[in-house]
This record gives structure tokens, C-alpha cells and sequence, in this order.
């Protein structure tokens, strides 16, 4: 079965792709060759095989085997109208990562544009891949092979990292997920595995109302080895301490 895409997702996409060039170029028409794969699943693993010439370029560990095997020669099956709007919707997010003016930055992106398949599948969010990691088609952590500035952005904000003099100046992550206690204290869940949540005594509230993947955080040290959360394009800064 062929799944056609509308006429504004093909002219957005033509001239998105006109305006980058290489790896980031590939993994997107890779991607958009998985459509015709009949099962969501099947579907996912394809989409992140796809990827693979965007890690190839970071220099990151090669996707699982099976995943690039399946995004070079997807086999067409019946594909539910429902799973097509959803791929659709997909694809849609991953030609707005073109934005990212890093390709670690876009891989991220990229992955984090699947999590509505993710949710579908029953998959946990906690789970979802970054540029450092991958997921195999268990749902099982790939490890990237990050080296010293990975291993300190992974271990940001932990205790251990910082006793140890190892933690990053910073991460930038977009958010897959986030949720309001009661008292409206938020904890947010990023792209890149970490999870962050803001300090009770915090009187900065946050009014988010889109989508998470819409936002990009940045999370930096603060004063007396505290941390702080600022969302992209919105000025308020949150207090907020790593739980995961």
C-alpha cells in the first residue's frame, strides 16, 4: 500500500531539503521510504534505522544492524489510516528539527519526533532516544559511545558528577513530556533520558499549554550549585534539581 502524502507536507518538505544539504538530507528521505511498512512497530524500527547517515556523521556507534537493514529495503504492507496520520504528523516534526543548526542537535530532534509513535506502541518515554543513545527494537538502550563532554552532559546534575568535577556547562534538550503537581510544580522529561523537576519553594509557575516537544530547554547552573531552567523563547527562569 502506498501512502501518499499531502501536497503542503511534499512542498514544505521540498523546500526544507532544498535549503540543507547531506547526512541530515538522507536520514529524511530514508525516513519517508519506511512509509509504505504495514506495521507501527515495524514501522519505528525502520525510522530509526533511517538515521543512521546523521550518526555515521557524528561519528556515533551504527544504528542496530536490523533497523538500517529494514530502512534500505522496507517491505510494503497495509498501513491502518489511523498509524498514517500518525506517521504523517511524524514527518511533519522532523522537518521542523531542520531549525537545529547542529546535527547532534537535529539527531535529537529527530528522535524525539517519533515519541507520539512511542506512546502509541506503549513504549515509555523514559526511554526515548537521543543523540548519544538509540533504542533496539526491544526498546533496550544502544549505547553511542559518547566520550568525555557526553559522559558529562549525561551526568549532569547529578550529585556524583558534580563531586567529581565532571559536569557539563550546560544541556540543551527538547522536552518529550511534563506534568503539574496540585501546587502547579512541574516536572518535565527531556529527549535526552534526564528527567528535572522544579523546587517546591520555587514562585516562578510555568503556563505551558503546547505540546512538550515544542519546547526547547536549557538547563544551566545557578548560584551555590543550584540549577536553572529556561524554556526557549520564554523568559521566565525555574529553580529546579535532576530526579532522573
Amino acid at each position: 500500500m502506498r501512502v501518499l502524502w499531502s501536497l503542503p507536507v511534499l512542498f514544505l518538505l521540498s523546500a526544507t531539503m532544498s535549503a540543507q544539504a547531506g547526512a541530515r538530507d538522507d536520514a529524511t528521505s530514508g525516513a519517508y521510504r519506511c512509509s509504505p511498512i504495514g506495521g507501527l512497530r515495524q514501522w519505528l524500527d525502520c525510522f530509526y534505522g533511517a538515521a543512521q547517515p546523521v550518526r555515521a556523521q557524528l561519528g556515533m556507534t551504527p544504528a542496530p544492524a536490523a533497523q538500517v537493514r529494514l530502512s534500505q529495503n522496507p517491505q510494503p504492507g497495509s498501513v491502518p489510516s489511523g498509524d498514517s496520520r500518525l506517521r504523517g504528523d511524524v514527518m511533519s516534526a522532523v522537518l521542523r528539527c531542520y531549525q537545529m543548526p547542529e546535527d547532534r542537535q537535529w539527531l535529537d530532534c529527530y528522535y524525539g519526533a517519533a515519541q507520539p509513535v512511542r506512546a502509541r506502541l506503549g513504549l515509555s518515554p523514559g526511554q526515548q532516544a537521543s543523540a548519544l543513545n538509540i533504542l533496539d527494537p526491544a526498546g533496550q538502550h544502544v549505547a553511542g559511545g559518547p566520550g568525555p563532554d557526553g559522559a558529562a552532559e549525561d551526568q549532569f546534575g547529578l550529585a556524583t558528577s558534580r563531586a567529581r568535577g565532571r559536569d557539563a556547562d550546560h544541556v540543551v534538550a527538547r522536552m518529550t513530556s511534563y506534568e503539574f503537581s496540585r501546587f502547579k510544580i512541574f516536572t518535565v522529561s527531556l529527549s535526552n533520558g534526564q528527567v528535572w523537576r522544579q523546587l517546591s519553594g520555587d514562585t516562578t509557575y510555568a503556563h505551558w499549554n503546547k505540546p512538550a516537544a515544542s519546547y526547547t530547554v536549557t538547563i544551566s547552573h545557578g548560584a551555590f550549585g543550584s540549577f536553572k531552567l529556561q524554556v526557549k523563547d520564554i523568559p521566565a527562569v525555574f529553580k529546579v534539581e535532576r530526579v532522573k
